[in-house]
C-alpha cells in the first residue's frame, strides 16, 4: 500500500477509518499461499535469445492447425491481405488520439468513415468512434439508457453474451441497479413481466449466443409498451441478410465488431460497435468524429459533440470511456469497404446456409440432436451422448475445433457444445467434422 502519492499521514488516516493498524491487515483475507511472508522462489534470471526460446518452446505446445468451429461472438472470417497492408502503414499504427484536428486530418477521416459504415450497417443515424470491444458496449447501453431515463432496473435476455451479462452485472452492483434476466425457451427469449420497477433498459442479442433469430417485433414492443429503450446486440456480418436494428425500431445497436478486419488474436483486442437514434446523440459514449469545412470552405474531420474533460468528471460523466479503438476501427472500415454492400450480404448468406447444412448433417447422427428448433443463423448447441470436455479433445485429434462447451454459461444445456460456421468452411471442411463426430460418438 506504500506508493509514491501516499503520504504516511494518508496511510494513517484511512487506516483508522477502516478500524486498521497497519496496511497488511488489508490482505488479511487473502490464503496465505497468495500472500507469502518469504521472498517469491522464483527462477535465475535468463538472457534474452534464452527466454524467447523458453517463450517458443511453451508456444509449440499450441495448436494452430485445427478447422475453427468455434464463435461465440469472435469468428474465424476471411481476413483480406489489403486490411493488414493499409491498417499497419506506419502512420495509422503509431498515430495518437487525435485532439489535435490540424495535424489528425487522415485518422480522423477514417474514423469519420467508420462511423459512417457502422451507422449505415446498423440503420441507426450516429455511432462512435467505436468502443473496447462487445462487453463495454453493451455496458454502455445499459449505462445510456440509465442516464436517459432515469431508471434503475435494466431488463437482460440470457441470450446475451455470458460476458456481455457478466460486465452489466458487475457494473449493476457498483451503481446500486436491478438486474432482471430473461430466460430462453427452445432458443428464443421469453420475455416475462418481472422487476421491482419499470425498465430503464431492454436488451438483447439479435441473433442471439446459441445463434436462435429473436423476434425483434416482440423485444422492441416489451421495451417501449414499458417506456424502456430498446438496444440490441448485433453481428457484423449478419447485417447484409438480417433486418437491421434501425429498421426494426431499436434505439441502441451494440455488438463485437471483431469479425471485420480483426483475426482471432488469441483473444483480443476486441472492437466494440454503437450507435443510437438521434435523440439520443447528445448521450452517446466515447469519441465521435465530425464532419465540417474551414474557413476556406475546405472539408475537414474533428472530435465533437463532448470535451475531452468529460472523461475525468468522475461521477457526473455520462460515461468514463475515454479513448476508442481507433486501429481496429481503421481495419473494419478497410475490410468493409473490401467487402461491399453485395460482399457483406453474400458472407452472411454463405454463413447461414452452411451452418444449416451442417447442423442437418449433425443431426442424422445417432445420439446427436439439436438443441433447439427455433430458427438459426451462424451457429447452434448440439446435444451429444458424450461430455463436451470429451468430445472437444477427441475432435482435437481429428484435426477440429469443434466449438464451446456451454454448460458453464447454461447449465440447462448439460453435455451441449455451440458450434459456430464461416464463410471460411468449405463443403469438404464441413462434411469431415460431421464424419469424424460421428466416429467419436460411436465410441462412446
Amino acid at each position: 500500500m506504500d506508493f509514491t502519492p501516499h503520504t504516511p499521514a494518508d496511510l494513517e488516516r484511512m487506516l483508522g477509518a477502516l478500524g486498521l493498524k497497519e496496511s497488511a491487515e488489508l490482505f488479511s483475507h487473502l490464503p496465505a499461499e497468495v500472500c507469502p511472508d518469504r521472498p517469491l522462489d522464483l527462477p535465475t534470471p535468463l538472457a534474452e535469445a534464452e527466454v524467447m526460446r523458453h517463450v517458443e518452446q511453451l508456444a509449440s505446445g499450441n495448436r494452430a492447425d485445427l478447422v475453427c468451429f468455434a464463435g461465440g461472438g469472435i469468428y474465424d472470417h476471411y481476413l483480406p491481405p489489403v486490411v493488414r497492408a493499409l491498417s499497419l502503414r506506419p502512420e495509422f499504427v503509431t498515430s495518437y488520439t487525435p485532439y489535435q484536428s490540424e495535424v489528425s486530418q487522415g485518422v480522423l477521416q477514417a474514423l469519420y468513415e467508420y462511423q459512417s459504415m457502422v451507422a449505415a450497417l446498423t440503420g441507426l443515424p450516429v455511432a462512435n468512434a467505436s468502443l473496447y470491444d462487445g462487453a463495454t458496449a453493451a455496458l454502455e447501453a445499459a449505462n445510456l439508457a440509465v442516464g436517459a431515463t432515469g431508471r434503475t432496473s435494466l431488463w437482460v435476455s440470457r441470450g446475451l453474451s455470458p460476458a456481455s451479462r457478466q460486465v452489466i452485472a458487475t457494473f449493476a452492483r457498483a451503481r446500486g441497479l436491478e438486474v432482471v434476466e430473461h430466460p430462453l425457451a427452445d432458443g428464443r427469449t421469453r420475455w416475462t413481466a418481472g422487476g421491482a420497477s419499470p425498465p430503464a433498459v431492454v436488451l438483447f442479442a439479435q441473433p442471439n449466443y446459441l445463434g436462435g433469430v429473436e423476434d425483434y417485433d416482440q423485444a422492441i414492443a416489451t421495451a417501449h409498451e414499458a417506456g424502456a429503450l430498446a438496444a440490441a446486440s448485433v453481428d457484423p456480418m449478419l447485417l447484409g441478410v438480417l433486418r437491421s436494428p434501425g429498421q426494426a425500431g431499436c434505439d441502441i445497436a451494440f455488438g463485437e465488431g471483431q469479425p471485420l478486419g480483426s483475426p482471432l488474436s488469441f483473444g483480443g483486442p476486441g472492437l466494440g460497435l454503437f450507435a443510437t437514434s438521434a435523440a439520443l446523440m447528445r448521450r452517446i459514449p466515447g469519441r465521435v468524429v465530425g464532419r465540417t469545412r474551414d474557413t476556406d470552405g475546405r472539408l475537414g474531420y474533428t472530435l465533437t459533440l463532448r470535451t475531452r474533460e468529460q472523461d475525468i468528471r468522475r461521477e457526473k460523466a455520462s460515461s468514463n470511456i475515454c479513448t476508442n479503438q481507433g486501429l481496429n476501427a481503421l481495419a473494419a472500415a478497410v475490410h468493409l469497404a473490401w467487402l461491399g454492400p453485395e460482399g457483406l450480404a453474400e458472407t452472411g448468406r454463405q454463413c447461414i446456409q452452411k451452418a444449416h447444412y451442417l447442423a442437418e448433417r449433425l443431426a442424422r447422427i445417432p445420439g446427436v440432436q439439436l438443441a433447439v428448433s427455433s430458427p438459426i443463423a451462424r451457429e447452434f448447441p448440439l446435444r451429444l451422448p458424450l461430455p463436451t470436455d470429451v468430445t472437444v479433445q477427441a475432435m482435437a485429434d481429428h484435426g477440429y475445433l469443434a466449438g464451446i462447451p456451454l454448460s458453464a454459461d447454461y447449465p440447462d444445456f448439460p453435455d451441449a457444445l455451440l458450434v459456430a460456421v464461416t464463410e471460411r468452411r468449405t463443403r469438404a471442411e464441413l462434411d469431415g467434422y460431421a464424419s469424424a463426430l460421428a466416429e467419436v460418438v460411436s465410441h462412446a
